[in-house]
């Protein structure tokens, strides 16, 4: 026996060791879930077998993780040589199994065939895995008996594989390749909730195979007509087509569902045909507002002046298509820069429908255009207008603050003041009243009103703990000192403080835990979307609240920092208003990760930054995703275009520069950090050269030139561009709760 095989059975033991421990003390979470343990507690010879298989799989997963990334000829190799290194063994098994899958996903059944058999020998916990997806690809390569024999007792061996549904699936298909239509009519129909369109399509051809076209239709129906965003969506189309005059005929109703939903997924060219056939179709009634629809797809497709030919002689059509006629019409020539023409469209819109959210969507589109041209009373005017018109709406309280932010930059403090305070009594629960709460404590000092401007501060430091305006407000507390606070300030009344419990403590998971054991086997094959769900399981199963964390950190463990992210940002949504003593470590950890560290701290004191500053960055470029590649193609942690990177890369006298470097970390930081540490130095604060890194130089340049600004945080509110001004925000606020979370770096 090698030294690497005898610590795998000595770490083994050990781990049972402390499973033995486990399993004996006594907590209050034991308690409450004894009978959970006792009914699903495997034997020690399983969880051996497992923790064994973990153990020497970890130097499959960065192996894993490249072929399933890019499915190559040297990727395949690398899995399969460890799969052969290890052929008898549970290691071995899951290798094979991962090069089988990466067929898979290669839509290559056949080549999946030879892996997957392989695997089956020794798939130990993963057996469930083996046995599907073998019997899935034998299905897809026609041999369809072999397939339903592996599955035909898959429910008895593997009652709780989180792959049920999809065995049902197959083995149906599988029937059906063998004319047992009736047999597989009983798996499909008795499986068809939740819908899914792949088990709808499959009903659908197995009702057409019995000979019953009128249920086969239905089925069909659901998939093409109610979720035409499928990938099935086309097949049922070309099954419908073969069904023609066998079925009930197709509703209008349902054919315009269908034109709605593909509109509402951004399917806009495959939405204008849809209406083109339907408008032919169509009663005459009905006809101008399908024509309005139409021309709204054609101009959201990019054919704005094929729309603007449709759309102008429909002068006869009413109601909201008479809204929606006059939105295209405007949005056309505003995207020309024709104002006069745009400005007759909007009082035409304000007369025809004042309360259509057709008009609420024109103010707020040309109430932003108004403002990166720098008209800014016309855009302060349509943000007011939008905001007291729908101060309901979608974007009732950021027109309220763009209106109220214009006038303070325009020195009508007076207004600016009494609506800094409206921005708060209107819209208490709005992201922009932080901005408002510090803008106010700013107007208060201004005014000599150091007390007043305290208590602004300190609303807004104690309910918003976390957040850009939090940190500026604690420093401003300093400015203020201990002013005496008024005796009331009745705007401050409405927004209360809720004081956060710390969270309860973390359950350990349990180490007996075959389920969870498992999740963690399939992250060294890079297998982690599996791995969560088993693991989600295992929380069903075995009770606790430490799903999260242990969520978290199999997605740390495979190197997926961005999903981490994820994971607790959807569990705690709210977790900038919470103190960092009273959410557990682990989450912070995972909301605020410190990967490549060693890395990152050089990179960045080699460029005199800070390298929480750096990290803030790179969570918000790529939150830790070294493969990240942009709309723009820019590349890596730090999100790097390849022109930009070959440019820095020759002034660090880096040799042989490619686009690939940028995805190693190391490289990608060295050349980030020193391409942002030049736009520092280009213009002396952070938050401009942070500007500067989201929309270019030139912009915050000319940002800098047209205005004069009290300070930094005046400018950063003043950005035009949304995307910018948050990604400035957000960057500062996030670097400040690393130093919360970590301390000095």
């Amino acid at each position: 026996m090698n030294l690497r095989r005898l610590f795998a059975y000595c770490f083994a033991f050990l781990f049972l060791a402390a499973s033995a421990a486990n399993t004996f003390a006594v907590t209050p979470h034991a308690r409450a879930s004894a009978h959970k343990k006792t009914k699903h507690k495997p034997g020690k010879r399983r969880l051996l077998r497992i923790h064994q298989a973990f153990v020497v799989s970890k130097n499959l997963r960065p192996m894993a993780q490249q072929l399933l990334r890019e499915r190559t000829p040297a990727g395949y190799s690398g899995v399969e040589a460890f799969a052969r290194q290890h052929n008898t063994e549970d290691a071995g098994a899951l290798a094979w199994f991962v090069s089988g899958y990466a067929h898979m996903l290669d839509h290559d059944a056949a080549g999946a065939l030879v892996p997957l058999r392989r695997a089956q020998a020794n798939a130990g916990e993963i057996a469930d895995y083996t046995t599907y997806f073998l019997a899935s690809a034998l299905q897809q390569t026609g041999d369809n008996k072999q397939a339903e024999t592996l599955l035909r007792n898959f429910e008895e061996k593997f009652g709780g594989s989180i792959f049920l549904r999809d065995v049902h699936l197959t083995r149906a298909r599988a029937l059906l390749g063998m004319d047992r239509t009736t047999e597989a009519l009983a798996i499909l129909e008795s499986d068809r909730l939740p819908t899914r369109a792949d088990v709808e399509l499959t009903l659908g051809r197995a009702y057409v195979a019995a000979g019953q076209p009128a249920k086969a239709a239905a089925a069909l129906r659901t998939v093409f007509y109610a979720m035409p965003l499928a990938p099935e969506a086309d097949e049922a189309e070309k099954e419908l087509l073969r069904l023609a005059g066998q079925a009930p005929p197709v509703t209008f109703a349902e054919r315009k569902g269908r034109v709605d939903l593909l509109v509402k997924g951004k399917r806009y060219s495959d939405a204008v045909t849809e209406y083109r056939t339907l408008i032919g179709d169509a009663v005459a009634v009905d006809r101008p507002a399908l024509e309005v629809a139409l021309g709204g797809a054609l101009r959201q497709s990019g054919r704005s002046r094929e729309a603007k030919q449709l759309l102008e002689p429909l002068s006869s059509v009413t109601g909201e298509a008479a809204a929606q006629r006059l939105y295209n019409l405007g949005e056309i020539v505003r995207a020309d820069d024709d104002d006069a023409a745009f400005q007759s469209y909007l009082v035409q819109l304000r007369q025809l429908a004042p309360t259509s959210p057709w008009l609420e969507q024109s103010l707020f589109s040309s109430a932003n255009k108004y403002l990166v041209k720098r008209d800014y009373a016309k855009a302060e005017a349509l943000y007011r207008e939008l905001s007291q018109r729908f101060p309901n709406g979608t974007h009732g309280s950021y027109a309220h603050w763009k209106s109220t932010w214009i006038l303070w930059r325009l020195g009508q403090g007076v207004e600016a003041r009494r609506e800094f305070e409206q921005q708060i009594l209107l819209f208490p629960d709005a992201p922009e009243v932080p901005a408002a709460l510090y803008w106010r404590g700013r107007a208060a000092e201004e005014d000599g009103e150091p007390g007043r401007a305290r208590a602004y501060y300190e609303k807004l430091v104690r309910r918003y703990r976390s957040f850009y305006y939090a940190e500026l407000g604690r420093q401003r507390l300093k400015e203020v000192g201990t002013a005496p606070l008024p005796a009331a300030e009745p705007t401050l009344a409405y927004l209360r403080v809720s004081e956060t419990q710390p969270y309860p403590a973390l359950n350990d998971p349990p180490a007996d835990n075959l389920r969870l054991q498992k999740a963690r086997l399939l992250v060294n094959g890079a297998l982690l979307d599996f791995a969560l769900r088993e693991l989600h399981l295992a929380v069903e199963e075995e009770g606790g609240n430490w799903e999260i964390a242990e969520m978290a950190r199999l997605c740390q463990d495979a190197g997926r920092y961005d999903r981490a992210l994820d994971v607790v940002k959807h569990a705690v949504p709210s977790y900038f208003s919470i103190e960092v003593a009273n959410l557990p470590p682990a989450y912070w950890q995972a909301l605020f990760p410190r990967p490549y560290w060693a890395d990152l701290r050089q990179s960045a004191a080699d460029n005199g930054l800070d390298p929480y500053l750096v990290a803030a960055l790179i969570r918000q470029e790529s939150a830790f995703s070294p493969n990240a590649i942009s709309h723009a193609n820019a590349i890596g942690l730090m999100q790097l275009l390849p022109g930009t990177g070959k440019k820095v890369a020759k002034e660090l006298k880096i040799k042989h520069f490619t686009p690939a470097l940028l995805t190693e970390p190391t490289a990608n930081m060295k050349l980030g950090t020193k391409y942002f540490r030049g736009m520092v130095d280009q213009f002396g604060a952070f938050e401009y050269a942070l500007a500067a890194y989201n929309a270019g130089s030139e912009r915050v340049q000319e940002w800098q030139s047209v205005a004069k600004y009290r300070d930094i945080p005046e400018f950063v509110e003043s950005i035009p561009f949304t995307e910018t001004r948050e990604y400035v925000q957000a960057i500062m606020r996030n670097a400040s709760v690393y130093r919360q979370i970590y301390g000095t770096p």
